[in-house]
């Protein structure tokens, strides 16, 4: 007894025709369902992105290194970005060294490691009437303590300026400081404003 079932006589024929347009209404009905659902995004400007970093409480994180604030008796106080573990003289070099003005017997620790956020106030040297009093030291006729208070200059170095000059005649310009002397050019740039020859 065989059973067997005949849905529509000649069903193969027509199944090769059927399936090609089936599937490609499947498809079109894909891709339409598909295009619905996602959504184009416009361009996004910087602003736009801070603005929804803000919005969804996002952290943005900060550029690399300290943000220091340079203010006072120096040739261009301002913002400053400086490298981790970098020294208030740094900072104070950045902004272009002590201008003349600046009174360096209260200088701020010129030592001490920069913080993030920090700011560097360089007094301005005012005399009694209120106007600004500077004071040069002369290379080549200085004595050892006008040389000791100098910035950037020790008692060590004092004394090497001193003994350059009486064994080879003095200074014929600042720059020798560095080049024959050895001193940092950091230094070198808070110092020069009270140095002449």
């Amino acid at each position: 007894m065989r059973n067997h079932l005949s849905v529509i006589p000649g069903w193969k024929p027509l199944l090769v025709l059927a399936l090609p347009v089936l599937l490609g209404i499947g498809a079109v009905a894909a891709a339409y369902l598909y295009a619905s659902t996602t959504t184009h995004p416009s361009p996004v400007t910087a602003a736009d992105a801070a603005a929804a970093a803000t919005a969804s409480n996002v952290d943005i994180p900060a550029p690399a290194g300290l943000l220091v604030h340079v203010v006072g008796a120096v040739e261009h106080p301002g913002l400053y970005r400086m490298k981790r573990g970098d020294r208030v003289y740094d900072a104070i070099a950045s902004a272009g060294g002590l201008s003349v003005e600046a009174d360096i017997t209260r200088l701020p620790n010129l030592a001490g490691r920069l913080k993030d956020g920090e700011q560097i106030k360089v007094p301005f040297a005012k005399g009694s009437t209120g106007t600004t009093i500077l004071v040069r030291a002369n290379l080549n006729t200085a004595t050892l303590e006008e040389l000791e208070v100098i910035p950037g200059f020790t008692s060590a170095f004092a004394q090497n300026v001193i003994d350059y000059r009486t064994n080879f005649g003095g200074f014929q310009n600042t720059r020798e400081l560095v080049e024959i002397l050895g001193m940092s050019e950091a230094d070198f740039v808070v110092a020069r404003r009270y140095l002449t020859l």
